[in-house]
């Protein structure tokens, strides 16, 4: 393959940055040994409150973020455009799945499946996502399990190639969750959420120390739901539980330990609508009630250990491992088979999956300064071993009359073949090294990463097994020029790699983008604005319908970020959002879509949130009400460019008050209007996209 950059520049690059890192690494070594005290400043690469020590649920506005180096940085300081949702934000609108939080940022798209719930599904500028949790790799968001966002402090969006910082990802970029962990500090909140559909919540946070040991702390956070979902036969329950422990034996080392598990037993989608061009109700159902599911029984346990050296020398280590199962089993429709007798015909279609993963990753953070110019080196390894055994079933079920729906049963899927049957197993061993230099206004960032990636994908009804082993570097570089302490202009050139699916070779993109970021002195507040061109090469995407892999080649994406969030007094606070994106597949299998426009993806998106505080008065508390807008362009609903989802204004409102002293009232409604249209089709098959969501929430604090 040929490289963005040629090889003696990429050479040149290797030499000087590994260069500077060794003097870095090397002249840590005596400053540790002679200074000793310091601040404390904990390992793990992401921070999640703000520079003045803001916490996340008190501001919409981060100022502190993991730049796309890998290094944390102040929002300013940063090369790359990156979103971050509080906690604050989150409970503001009332987001309840990852969907909703992310709605609401630029340059993502969502809900381009409409009431198909089987995964996440969301793109960044025009690329299907992939996703971290502190750091650590996920996976795709699309073919995944869905995550459950009352595990997570906030939600950073790192937009663009982060390969060389965060490892093997999509170029559009990636989505991190920041997992609540214990702080050491009191925590006690309770919350009850009644809602549309017969939907019945409890959760509860708690945390505090041990009596009589201010160094070892635990939190437990849980979820129990019980609820149905928008179509008949459908259900959407849920149990969470995540506890943890922290022990700080100096102000210099935490060693923590977090066990989650979590437990789905919800619905795939609404089996769709016939493609007639009618006018459905939402909670028609034709499907089968006895073959309707979605279930996922996923078990991570994480381990950190974070010590300070002292003399800007610090340490960080984390190992995660996952185990579980998922899949669904649903009837999926096909096409009209007769109009005059309104009938269509109907496939069972099902997944069944068994993962088990491990990631472990160890950095050394060498801080330090020469003269004027201060200096950042992190160095460390990565080890992934990803297992997966993926089971599909396609067959033929009976047709039925969607003005009459008569249901027929179930299909035994041990008595049933599969049409695909495989076992997936990546391993992937890690180098990587960040450097940044800063110098008056002048900030400098690069990195390199190694990753030697072994693939090996095992087709268990053929038994033939197909192997790759491959070797590959990713580069990123980025320079900030801060024209003043409240305004920087920055850009970077940026790589990703993922594992190969049906090619030989990995799936590689690059991205260059400029921009420029504003946070006044006025009020607090972030603006951002940023162009880039990002190509990914070759490249293939899983067919949603079909959870095959289908070969797309190489296609490009330009586009321009738009973003602000503002709280313009304590009364006022907005977020706003715009998103062009031009796209193009370059080249396909057979030439057959080049020059069409991807698919799911608009061209115009954007979103307004606007909350406004009421201060209480007398007996009467403190009222918020929220209200927003979201625009999502037209958009190609496959890469052949047949077939369109006209654009649509989605509207969104939310009421908070303060029944009494730490304990609040919420209303949250989702599609305020019940704006109702085909968010995607497929197979003869119509989907819409979700109707109102009317949910009451009550949360306690003390």
């Amino acid at each position: 393959m040929t490289h963005p950059l040629p090889a003696p520049a990429l050479s040149r690059l290797s030499l000087l940055l590994t260069s500077c890192a060794t003097l870095g690494l090397l002249a840590a070594l005596p400053a540790s040994a002679q200074q000793s005290g310091g601040t404390v400043s904990l390992g793990t690469i992401f921070i999640d409150t703000a520079s003045d020590g803001t916490d996340d649920d008190e501001t919409i506005v981060a100022d502190q973020v993991t730049s796309g180096s890998g290094l944390p940085s102040d929002v300013m300081d940063s090369s790359a455009t990156i979103s971050v949702i509080t906690s604050k934000e989150i409970a503001q609108r009332g987001a309840q799945t990852t969907e909703q939080i992310l709605q609401y940022t630029s340059g993502i798209s969502t809900d381009f499946y409409g009431r198909d719930d089987r995964y996440d599904y969301f793109k960044i500028r025009g690329y299907d996502a992939t996703t971290y949790r502190d750091g650590m790799l996920i996976g795709d968001a699309f073919g995944g399990v869905r995550e459950e966002p009352f595990a997570f402090d906030r939600v950073e969006v790192l937009k663009g190639a982060n390969s060389t910082a965060f490892g093997v990802g999509d170029p559009g970029g990636a989505v991190n969750f920041i997992t609540k962990s214990p702080t050491g500090e009191r925590l006690r909140e309770i919350y009850g959420t009644l809602g549309s559909f017969n939907h019945k919540e409890l959760g509860f946070d708690l945390g505090d120390t041990f009596a009589g040991s201010g160094d070892l702390s635990w939190r437990l956070t849980g979820k129990m739901q019980d609820a149905e979902a928008e179509t008949d036969g459908s259900n959407d329950d849920e149990t969470f539980l995540m506890g943890g422990l922290a022990w700080r034996p100096t102000d210099r080392t935490t060693v923590s330990l977090v066990y989650d598990y979590l437990y789905r037993d919800g619905y795939p989608n609404s089996s769709g609508y016939p493609a007639t061009g009618d006018d459905f109700d939402r909670d028609l159902f034709l499907g089968e009630p006895d073959f309707n599911y979605l279930d996922t029984d996923r078990h991570t346990l994480t381990f950190k250990l974070e010590h300070d050296f002292g003399g800007g020398l610090e340490l960080g280590t984390t190992a995660r491992y996952t185990k579980g199962t998922g899949g669904f089993g649903y009837v999926f429709l096909d096409a009209v088979t007769s109009e005059a007798d309104t009938t269509v015909s109907r496939y069972y279609f099902a997944n069944d999956a068994d993962f088990e993963n491990f990631v472990a990753d160890a950095h050394l953070l060498y801080e330090t300064s020469f003269g004027t110019l201060s200096s950042r080196t992190m160095g460390g390894i990565e080890y992934r071993d990803n297992h997966r055994e993926n089971t599909l079933w396609y067959t033929r079920a009976a047709d039925i009359d969607w003005t009459d729906p008569v249901y027929t049963g179930g299909l035994d899927l041990d008595a049933t073949d599969p049409y695909q049957d495989t076992t997936t197993d990546t391993e992937v061993a890690s180098l990587y090294l960040q450097q940044e230099f800063a110098w008056d206004r002048l900030i400098v960032q690069g990195g390199l990463r190694r990753d030697w990636i072994d693939n090996s994908i095992t087709d268990n009804l053929t038994d033939v097994t197909t192997e790759s082993d491959d070797v590959e570097d990713t580069l990123r570089l980025g320079l900030t020029y801060k024209l003043s302490p409240n305004l920087s202009l920055f850009g970077s050139y940026a790589e990703s790699v993922v594992p190969a699916n049906l090619g030989d070779e990995p799936e590689r993109g690059r991205q260059y983008e400029i921009g420029v970021k504003y946070r006044p002195d006025g009020f607090r507040g972030l603006f951002s604005a940023s162009i880039y061109d990002l190509t990914k090469y070759n490249e293939t995407v899983t067919n949603a319908d079909t959870l095959l892999e289908e070969v797309r080649g190489e296609s490009r994406v330009r586009g321009i970020d738009l973003e602000a969030k503002a709280e313009l007094t304590e009364q006022l606070a907005f977020t706003a959002a715009y998103t062009y994106l031009e796209t193009e597949i370059l080249e396909s299998d057979n030439g057959a879509n080049n020059g069409n426009r991807l698919a799911s993806t608009p061209e115009h998106s954007g979103s307004v949130w606007a909350d406004y505080s009421v201060p209480g008065q007398g007996s009467f508390g403190d009222l918020n009400l929220g209200l927003g807008v979201r625009y999502t362009g037209e958009y190609w609903r496959s890469d052949a460019n047949t077939s369109k989802t006209d654009a649509a204004w989605i509207w969104d409102a939310a009421v908070g008050y303060e029944i009494a002293e730490n304990t609040r009232m919420r209303l949250a409604v989702t599609n305020l209007l019940d704006e109702k249209h085909i968010a995607q089709g497929g197979f003869s098959t119509d989907y819409y996209n979700a109707g109102r969501e009317i949910s009451v929430t009550l949360n306690h604090s003390w």
